[in-house]
């Protein structure tokens, strides 16, 4: 029986499967084709956009929308705070609420809401919600007497606020502790100074205003002294002379102690002399340098107290004073250095009892306060000078002596080209010698000019010009740095001298006269003076540049090969040199006549035609005689 049920049961399992894909279908199918359209979104805070803090507060999201008869769309509403999302949902409504229940002033800021159906998205205007209004903290402490030293714990709590909270901690005007938090309480722990003090904490939200909270309740804190105030001695007294022996104690009477001893310090400015003084004494024999407040300080925990005194030493004598007069010596000169002290406590010592040393470069020199050397590259370095007495030591400041350097013999030469009637510069220069240095331009030992020099690389420059190229030798320049006994000459000037070129003079071969066509003609520039190289350049007939040349000689020539009549006309020549002054000879004039065979020629051809012009005319007076003797014989022969 089962076996013929079972194949029943499969079958109408078959079908009502198949039957409800179907009605899945037929409602999936009415809801894709159901059309919805957002026509607006609206935002609407509950109760008021300025509320009170502790207000329960509702963010109603409004969406109408125009759908299908029979559909129901699907919404999602998302809730924006200061535009970042807060919160997302869905729903079947057209109405959606977000709640913010006991709103504080965190909870302020721009809000809005958006709808979304499938593809279509649209936003409500953004509203302002303003929560107004803090708590009022409440401060505790763990305990409300101590000591100096003592540690006390505050905790500040604001309890139910929400945001980003700094607490304040005051005691009156001054802010004693401010921290930044998200917590809704605050801990921290002070070391107060002795006396009375009244401490109240606040808060404020600092990501949305600047108003503050209520101040908190106050708590009144009684801190008593630990006395522990050193007492501070000195023997024989607080006025003493350099080299006396001061002895410091320092002692702490107490009457509060906590299991432990004050650990005692002395210190003189910013230097610990001693950090054992409540065992030992401190003992330092006085010097000069170290008068002053002297401190005694005791420390127990975090508690310190300080008793100071002034002490005063006097000098036993004043520091030596070292001198090298006078203020220049120059290599080979006596110098003196000196070493003395201006004052001396006279009670106590006489100058007999000072002795005294000079040191060069840390050696000694001599053992006493005068010493006498000759200025050398031996004598240079650094100078100090030591005076002792009754165990007081004392140095001078260093004195830096170099011996002046007597001037080099200048060398002298020149800047530039050296042209004849041109002016030129001259220059001296001495490699050596302590500056500075006058120089003297002098020609046949004749002092033209004089300059001062400061610079060791600087050189001396001098205008100076010549008339003939012998003239150069006579300058030579002189240096001196100190006086006549340092005077240097210098070599007297070599330099080669340019002349510039004369007046150049154009000869031509043969001469112009004589000129016939196609004969060879020479052009022949020579000049009286000037400086090799020179520079010869021909111009002809028409006055362009035919040749040029540079030569080491004062002539140059160039040859006009079988010349024509059509080379007829002015020539000239020019020279010119290093000097740059470029001289133009006199033009000469040239014809270029024909030559003898072709004169010849037109001879021999002009005497043909006179010769047949003659023939011409005797052959024509014969032949007209002959018809005038025809003619009478005919005549008489008629008759």
């Amino acid at each position: 029986m089962w076996v013929k049920i079972l194949p029943s049961l499969k079958m109408g399992t078959l079908w009502f499967t198949s039957l409800w894909y179907l009605l899945f279908f037929l409602l999936t199918s009415e809801e894709a084709c159901a059309e919805s359209v957002i026509k607006s979104v609206q935002l609407i805070i509950h109760p008021r956009n300025e509320v009170e803090r502790g207000t329960n507060v509702s963010l109603i999201c409004h969406a109408e929308v125009s759908h299908s008869p029979g559909s129901l769309p699907i919404y999602e509403y998302n809730i924006y705070k200061d535009f970042k999302l807060l919160n997302t949902d869905q729903a079947n409504s057209k109405d959606y609420q977000y709640s913010i229940p006991d709103a504080r002033m965190a909870d302020s800021g721009k809000y809005k809401c958006e709808v979304v159906i499938k593809e279509q998205k649209k936003e409500s205007l953004v509203e302002d919600l303003t929560v107004k209004g803090l708590q009022t903290p409440v401060l505790t402490v763990d305990k409300l007497k101590l000591i100096e030293g003592n540690h006390v714990n505050f905790n500040c709590t604001a309890e139910g606020e929400r945001g980003v909270l700094r607490f304040f901690i005051r005691d009156g005007s001054q802010e004693l502790y401010t921290e930044l938090t998200y917590s809704r309480r605050v801990d921290w722990q002070l070391n107060l100074p002795k006396g009375t003090v009244n401490i109240f904490c606040y808060y404020s939200i600092t990501l949305r205003s600047t108003e503050l909270s209520n101040v908190s309740n106050v708590i009144r804190l009684d801190i008593q002294e630990l006395e522990i105030n050193p007492n501070i001695e000195v023997i024989p007294s607080k006025n003493v002379t350099e080299g006396d022996l001061i002895t410091f104690s320092c002692s702490v009477d107490t009457t509060y102690q906590r299991n432990s001893d004050p650990i005692i310090t002395l210190s003189h400015g910013h230097i610990v002399l001693s950090s054992n003084m409540t065992k030992t004494d401190y003992k330092v024999y006085a010097k000069a340098n170290e008068s002053g407040e002297y401190e005694c300080t005791s420390r127990l925990g975090s508690v310190s107290k300080v008793s100071a005194m002034n002490i005063s030493v006097k000098e036993l004598f004043s520091m030596p004073v070292l001198s090298i007069p006078p203020a220049k010596v120059f290599e080979g000169e006596h110098f003196s250095i000196s070493c003395q002290i201006n004052s001396l406590a006279s009670e106590r010592i006489r100058m007999d009892d000072i002795r005294y040393s000079i040191l060069q470069d840390k050696t000694p020199v001599i053992n006493g306060s005068l010493y006498n050397g000759t200025a050398g590259k031996a004598s240079n370095g650094k100078y100090i000078c030591v005076a002792e007495a009754k165990g007081i030591i004392k140095k001078s400041r260093m004195v830096l002596f170099e011996a002046e350097v007597l001037v080099s013999k200048p060398e002298i030469s020149v800047y530039g080209p050296v042209i004849v009637n041109k002016p030129f510069w001259i220059h001296c220069h001495s490699y050596n010698g302590s500056l500075p240095i006058i120089y003297s331009l002098k020609r046949n030992n004749i002092t033209l000019n004089k300059t001062e020099v400061s610079d060791l690389h600087e050189n001396a420059r001098f205008l100076a010009m010549i008339s003939t190229p012998l003239d150069i030798s006579s300058y030579m320049c002189e240096a001196e740095n100190n006086g006549q006994v340092s005077r240097k000459m210098s070599e007297r000037l070599r330099v080669t001298v340019i002349v510039p070129v004369g007046k150049p003079l154009l000869t031509i071969i043969p001469v112009p006269e004589n000129i016939e066509e196609g004969s060879d003609v020479t052009l022949i520039c020579n000049i009286a003076k000037g400086s090799p190289p020179i520079n010869f350049s021909f111009y002809g007939g028409s006055g362009t540049e035919i040749y040029s040349t540079t030569v080491q000689s004062n002539s140059s020539s160039y040859v006009l090969s079988a010349v024509k009549r059509q080379q007829s006309g002015n020539y000239y020549c020019e020279a010119n040199n290093q000097a740059q002054s470029l001289i133009k000879s006199d033009t000469v004039s040239v014809e270029v006549s024909l030559a003898t065979w072709k004169k010849a020629l037109i001879a021999v051809f002009c005497m043909l035609v006179v010769a047949l012009l003659v023939l011409f005319i005797v052959r024509h007076y014969k032949a007209k005689r002959g018809k005038r003797e025809m003619a009478a014989g005919l005549s008489i022969g008629g008759e």
